[in-house]
């Protein structure tokens, strides 16, 4: 059988700019292409030219005249005539309603007796039909797919009308992964999810037997998905075997190949120039003659591109003004209602000097809401968030609500830093990737992903000891996210946040905070795989006292809150510790400092007494710090294990 979609020589131009070009591949029944590159390479143009909703400049596509095609946009807005979303998704298997439909009606004519034996023929081949194509299981495998893309059973009755923008591309994604097309194609389809509905959909996806391309900025759903990268602007490679991390490995490898490869033949090139040259200054016909043969030798040379180290990356320093107290924020019993709807009740906790706290849960359970009460944009109902001494906060908001639309990007920086020069602002806008003219637009003119950036920008310009984020990384690309997480590592103030990125999570967290209807607050002290690993833990657990066994559900749960409360306070106890550590080993370099400075002064290089005095001193500072470095060290490990 032929090639389930084959791609030839693609390109795409816009003007004299250059989108991608030279894309080959074939793409089998089962493969699963993630498509990656940069913000702005044309990873949906591509899709769109893939599915003919747009042109290409160069180039051909070929899907297989049998092949079932099914994509869904990253903004997709669908009127729809249905009374609520169930109805909605399951008429996507519009050939079982009508076969349920027929099979009803023959069931009704066999009552009658009407032409028996016609009847029974046609309803038992029709009925074998039905069931191979699912009918037996289609309606609950909708209701099952709404629940796993995050729906609850309280929505399914609603109508599109009522849903967000987000909701309704679920709903589109939901009847797309029920048609079961044989190419499925899918711009970002986990934006909108929680972390429960994107490991779901990684799932679901991982089982499904036919084609599909993806882009997406999540590498832990790519890692689990894919089995092909098809890299749009690669210098040295297009498309690549495995998942994503295996392509980042193996581009990272071809890159200092190719690197080392062309370093090479530019020596060789300045070498056999330099002897061209000189054995044409010896002027003598054999030398000439020499000096032409290798000149025509060099001439035939295929030399190799230079290696494209384009400066297209943000560059974030998040830097503290002044360093705040050690107990940094204080949530005590928070409560929050909408419409006489109860959000959440007794949320408490406590963030010290220096945590990095990642904030999750399933979608609608509150935590954007925490974070706005904390920064004063929506009334506390119950409850108090007290901040400690010195404690400066600077927010981002995923809405972009701290942007003025009616301001340029350098009013929207000039008026928040007055202080800062318009040479200064230039700088600060043009690393993270606004340049020349584009100071001057209208906030109202930007995308999601370029308001992303000036908030990121005004958040570095802060200066603010306590950062509190609210999805920092939708937007950004995959290069975006790990400059964004490197500056959060080495940043020494303290960090609340909320995302749904679990790799951002992994690298950058330090204790994680579940929110969640049920059970208000669980606290794990570690990144997401160790979040995951106590998760694991708890449930395996559960299922050795008995799943259904809710004494041992509620034992087990109060031991695991105790266990935890306990490790809590013992990192508590031992991260003050080493704050403690750091000032002591702050204090005695400076005073060690201070005996170098004095050793150097002529009065005291002729007092030996003195020398004798500072010597034992700077001895006994040295042996003190060396036991300090090495607790700092105990307690860092402790940290990290």
């Amino acid at each position: 059988m032929s090639a389930l979609l084959s791609v030839s020589n693609l390109s795409k131009e816009f003007g004299e700019r250059v989108l991608f070009s030279d894309i080959s591949f074939e793409l089998g029944d089962s493969d699963r292409l993630a498509v990656v590159g940069p913000n702005g390479c044309g990873k949906t143009t591509f899709l769109n030219i893939l599915t003919g909703n747009e042109e290409a400049s160069g180039g051909n596509v070929s899907i297989r005249g049998d092949a079932v095609t099914g994509y869904l946009k990253q903004y997709q807005e669908v009127e729809v005539d249905y009374s609520n979303i169930y109805d909605y998704v399951l008429s996507v298997r519009s050939d079982l309603i009508e076969m349920e439909a027929r099979l009803r009606a023959l069931e009704d004519k066999m009552d009658s007796g009407e032409d028996l034996e016609h009847v029974m023929e046609e309803y038992h081949g029709l009925s074998q039909i039905y069931e191979s194509a699912g009918g037996s299981s289609y309606r609950s495998e909708t209701t099952g797919v709404l629940k796993g893309l995050g729906f609850g059973d309280e929505d399914l009755g609603k109508s599109m009308k009522e849903l967000s923008g987000g909701q309704k591309t679920r709903v589109n994604l939901a009847r797309l992964l029920l048609k079961k097309p044989d190419l499925l194609l899918l711009d970002e389809p986990v934006n909108h999810l929680d972390m429960a509905s994107i490991e779901w959909l990684e799932g679901f996806l991982s089982g499904y037997k036919k084609g599909m391309i993806i882009v997406a900025h999540d590498r832990y759903f790519l890692d689990r998905v894919v089995n092909r990268v098809l890299d749009v602007v690669s210098p040295v490679k297009k498309l690549y075997q495995g998942n994503y991390t295996g392509y980042v490995n193996e581009k990272q490898q071809l890159l200092r190949s190719y690197e080392k490869a062309y370093e090479k033949q530019q020596d060789e090139i300045k070498h056999q120039e330099e002897v061209i040259r000189k054995l044409k200054q010896f002027n003598r016909e054999k030398s000439i003659r020499r000096a032409e043969s290798r000149q025509k030798k060099l001439d035939k040379i295929e030399r190799m591109d230079a290696p494209v180290k384009e400066d297209g990356s943000i560059k974030i320093t998040l830097i503290p003004d002044h360093e705040s107290g050690k107990d940094v924020i204080a949530v005590n019993k928070l409560k929050k209602s909408f419409d006489g709807r109860v959000i959440f009740s007794d949320i408490s906790f406590n963030l010290t000097r220096g945590e990095r706290v990642a904030l999750i849960g399933e979608n609608g359970c509150g935590k954007t809401t925490i974070l706005k009460m904390i920064n004063e944009v929506l009334p506390i109902d119950e409850g108090e968030v007290k901040l400690g001494a010195g404690v400066d906060i600077a927010y981002y908001d995923q809405e972009q609500h701290n942007l003025d639309d009616s301001k340029t990007l350098f009013e929207e920086l000039s008026d928040t830093y007055a202080e800062l020069t318009e040479t200064k602002i230039r700088n600060v806008l043009a690393a993270f990737l606004f340049k020349s003219d584009d100071v001057y637009k209208r906030i109202s003119e930007l995308s999601g992903g370029e308001r992303g950036r000036v908030s990121l920008c005004k958040l570095m310009l802060s200066g603010a000891n306590f950062l509190i984020l609210d999805e920092p990384t939708n937007h950004l690309d995959m290069d975006s996210k790990e400059i964004l997480a490197n500056a959060i590592l080495s940043y020494t103030g303290t960090l609340l946040y909320v995302s749904h990125d679990r790799y951002f999570i992994n690298q950058t967290a330090t204790r994680i905070l579940e929110l969640s209807t049920e059970n208000g607050i669980q606290v794990y002290l570690g990144d997401y795989d160790y979040y995951k690993e106590k998760k694991q833990q708890l449930f395996e657990n559960k299922e050795v006292a008995g799943g259904d066994n809710k004494d041992a559900d509620e034992n087990e749960g109060k031991a695991a809150w105790k266990r935890q409360k306990e490790e809590a306070a013992k990192a508590k106890k031992l991260l003050k510790e080493r704050l403690k550590i750091e000032e002591e080993i702050e204090e005695l370099e400076n005073k060690s400092a201070a005996i170098d400075e004095e050793f150097l002064d002529e009065a005291t290089a002729t007092n030996s007494a003195r020398l004798n005095e500072l010597s034992d001193s700077q001895n006994k500072i040295k042996e003190k710090l060396q036991n300090l470095y090495d607790r700092w060290e105990e307690l860092a490990d402790y940290e990290d294990g």
